[in-house]
């Protein structure tokens, strides 16, 4: 009996600290995807806006918004407003007179990582006489309850 040994105390010691190590890894990566699972976000970012003037009539303008989702989850998009008041006409592919009208659906999504462009057409009637120069204050509303603002400048 003598003649057989044990595993040392120091071999011991070292096998449980890797065990508990590898433990604690696995388990900190398992919270991690159960937490990423519950904390989707959607963020929309404006990227750019330009204005042009539609045709030859200086009082009636498009704006083309590309908008990119750089959150983790689908936004859904289901309101735009041009001087706070909201547009028109959704799903509209030209200007209409008296009118702000947008090439932006009802309900329009955006998938994580994809961009995406909406024109809005303007017609100076309805927003107080707007003339080159003015700044209109675009907003897209999310149906997450989230505002996204552009300052555009009419040319």
């Amino acid at each position: 009996m003598q003649s057989r040994k044990a595993v040392s105390p120091v071999i011991s010691t070292v096998i449980l600290v890797a065990v508990a190590i590898t433990v604690a890894v696995a388990v900190a990566y398992w919270m991690g995807g159960i937490a990423g699972q519950y904390t989707r976000f959607e963020k929309v970012e404006v990227q750019s806006g330009v204005c042009i003037k539609d045709g030859t009539d200086p009082y009636f303008w498009n704006i083309t918004l590309k908008l990119k989702n750089s959150g983790t989850a689908t936004s859904t998009l289901i309101g735009c407003f041009v001087n706070d008041i909201e547009v028109t006409n959704y799903t509209a592919t030209d200007r209409q007179v008296g009118e702000a009208v947008t090439s932006m659906a009802d309900t329009f999504t955006i998938e994580s990582g994809d961009a995406q462009y909406i024109h809005i057409y303007i017609d100076y009637c309805n927003y107080g006489k707007l003339s080159p120069g003015t700044t209109v204050n675009i907003k897209i509303h999310s149906a997450g309850g989230m505002d996204y603002i552009k300052l555009i400048e009419l040319v």
